[in-house]
Formats: structure tokens, C-alpha cells, sequence
């Protein structure tokens, strides 16, 4: 099972420090809990069904997030890889938590938060 757990390391260690400035409206402890998330479904994928399947979650998993990203992003007119334009990206974000009336309106600057 070392495969599995090297190939999850260098995801975690390429993953993390690339992506992670993108993630800055997000808590710490739920950026942690989902790569912890992501070590369990490792660790039990590989005691319970085996090293294809475990590798199939490894590689898999990533790779759909990827795509989806790539999907998303092209479709919401954000460059895919530089989140740019930056401020359509944040608005995203924070419509998607619900909370893009109270930003807009502020962004906007149309008198209804004085």
C-alpha cells in the first residue's frame, strides 16, 4: 500500500501549496478536515478492496475535481488556472455561501448599506 500513500503525499504537497491561495475564504480547519477526509478513504479503500481501487480514489478523485474545475470556471467566464477577473471569482464564491446580496449591494455602492 506505500504506492497509494506516496502518490496521496505528492498530491497533498503539489495541491496545498498551489491551489491553497485560491482557498482563502474557507476556514483552515475545513481546508485540513477534507485532506484528512481524503487520507481515511485512502487508508480504508486500501485495507479493504485493494490497490486498484485504492488508486482509482487517488488519481480518480483529483482528476474529476480537475475537470469539474476546468468546467466551472469556463462557464462562469474565469480563466481556469489564474482565477481571473479575481473580483467575478470572489463573487462566485461568496453566492454560492449564500451571501452575495449583502456583497453586491456593498460592492455597489448604491447607498442601501449607509
Amino acid at each position: 500500500m506505500s504506492l497509494e500513500w506516496l502518490l496521496s503525499a505528492v498530491i497533498i504537497a503539489v495541491c496545498s501549496p498551489t491551489f491553497g491561495h485560491f482557498e482563502s475564504v474557507r476556514p483552515l480547519w475545513t481546508r485540513v478536515a477534507r485532506w484528512l477526509a481524503y487520507l481515511a478513504v485512502t487508508g480504508v479503500l486500501g485495507a479493504s478492496v485493494g490497490r486498484p481501487w485504492t488508486l482509482v480514489w487517488v488519481v480518480g478523485w483529483p482528476t474529476a475535481g480537475l475537470v469539474f474545475h476546468f468546467i466551472w470556471c469556463l462557464r462562469n467566464g474565469i480563466h481556469p488556472v489564474t482565477s481571473e477577473p479575481r473580483d467575478r471569482y470572489e463573487q462566485l464564491r461568496n453566492a454560492r455561501r449564500g451571501s452575495s446580496a449583502s456583497v453586491g449591494a456593498a460592492a455597489s455602492g448604491d447607498g442601501l448599506s449607509d
